[in-house]
């Protein structure tokens, strides 16, 4: 293997350690909040993020943390919309429309895994459709009328038609899972080794092959016009054949990648360890939307 994709590979295998064992250390601390749990400060403090999406009702950049939802206007302001949860594996489903998972806030009598939770009113309120108490998704899609979910809890990847009745597919020790946009069997996931790929709709997967990625996300109907991959050194990788062959275009500022999102073909979305990133111009160049209390 040549030095740097053993290195790549390495790092993928550190990142995806740190991950299946657990969520992000807890030693962030919420902004401000009131008796209601919901944050009042206009810029809420932000150290690890766990999911990216725009949300179509209002074309606001939502971003889900290990403290709450944070909505980021155009002008760059941003205030924490929801309760201070720990939101894991978030995914824009439609308009004001959120799927999530993940932990309760401090203090809740909820289970500590959340199964997976809904919200309709652009994140600000919840409801448990499944699973509460026993799974905690840490890499949620929406694709063709299904909801594929990696279950970091028992290892493997779930389907779901309702959000209510689970199918359970292959297991395997993923960090991310992208759906293609084209085809409802084809399923990609990084691991260690890796992306794996499943044309069965992820009943298997295929050995982990190069590049190593952490994160992975598909834009685009036809399934090839762009899938992104965001590597452990913050590089972006694009690929026009499905995942067959890559090309690396830029590099993520900020370090350590957390999330992933490709709004189209040429915007993408990129959270690292320094602030939330967005790219209009397919990966060359990125321009900071939200910053870390640790960037």
């Amino acid at each position: 293997m040549p030095v740097r994709l053993r290195s790549l590979a390495a790092a993928t295998a550190i990142t995806l350690a740190a991950v299946l064992t657990g969520c992000s250390g807890g030693s962030d601390e919420p902004a401000d909040s009131s008796s209601d749990g919901h944050s009042h400060a206009s810029e809420p403090d932000v150290s690890h993020i766990h999911g990216l999406g725009v949300n179509p009702g209002d074309g606001k950049l939502y971003v889900a943390t290990h403290h709450g939802v944070i909505a980021v206007d155009d002008d760059g302001s941003s205030e924490r919309v929801s309760d201070t949860a720990d939101y894991m594996g978030f995914t824009v489903a439609g308009p004001d429309t959120f799927l999530g998972s993940g932990h309760p806030p401090e203090g809740s009598d909820e289970p500590a895994n959340r199964g997976l939770i809904k919200s309709t009113d652009a994140g600000k309120t919840w409801k448990t459709l499944s699973l509460g108490g026993e799974v905690d998704f840490h890499a949620l899609e929406q694709a063709h009328g299904t909801i594929y979910g990696y279950d970091s809890t028992h290892g493997l990847l779930r389907v779901s038609q309702d959000g209510k009745e689970w199918d359970e597919r292959a297991e395997l020790a993923a960090l991310d899972i992208a759906v293609s946009p084209a085809d409802p069997d084809t399923v990609l996931a990084t691991t260690q080794d890796g992306i794996a790929r499943s044309t069965d709709g992820g009943e298997t997967f295929t050995d982990g092959a190069e590049p190593a990625l952490a994160f992975l996300s598909w834009a685009g109907e036809d399934g090839k016009d762009a899938l992104y991959g965001i590597g452990p050194d913050g590089s972006l990788h694009r690929s026009t054949d499905g995942g067959e062959s890559w090309s690396e275009t830029g590099t993520v500022p900020g370090g350590q990648p957390q999330a992933l999102t490709a709004v189209t073909p040429d915007r993408v979305l990129a959270a690292t360890a320094g602030g939330v990133y967005e790219s209009t111009d397919g990966g060359r160049t990125f321009t900071e939307q939200l910053e870390t209390s640790a960037g």
